[in-house]
């Protein structure tokens, strides 16, 4: 089941025109070089997103090697006034 490229009616897989407005449905080359186009840019932004998601973790992780560091120069010169 398929909808109108035009009016967004409800149509049945194949229909050439739709019963609704009349506009002309693309074919079932153009749907599958759509479909395979439309594949290509999911992989892409899950790729995109993956690498972002490393990044982040990435940063997280110096941010949290700085703030130890941090933490025990501190600590150190915390204890030496003591």
């Amino acid at each position: 089941m398929g909808f109108c490229v035009t009016c967004g009616q409800s149509l049945n897989d194949g229909t050439r025109f739709c019963r609704f407005c009349g506009g002309q449905q693309p074919g079932e080359q153009l749907l599958a070089r759509l479909r395979i186009e439309a594949e290509q840019i999911r992989q892409i932004a899950l790729m995109m997103s993956n690498q972002q998601a490393m990044q982040q973790a990435e940063y997280a992780a110096r941010m949290q090697q700085q703030q130890q560091q941090f933490n025990q120069q501190n600590f150190g010169q915390q204890q030496r006034r003591w």
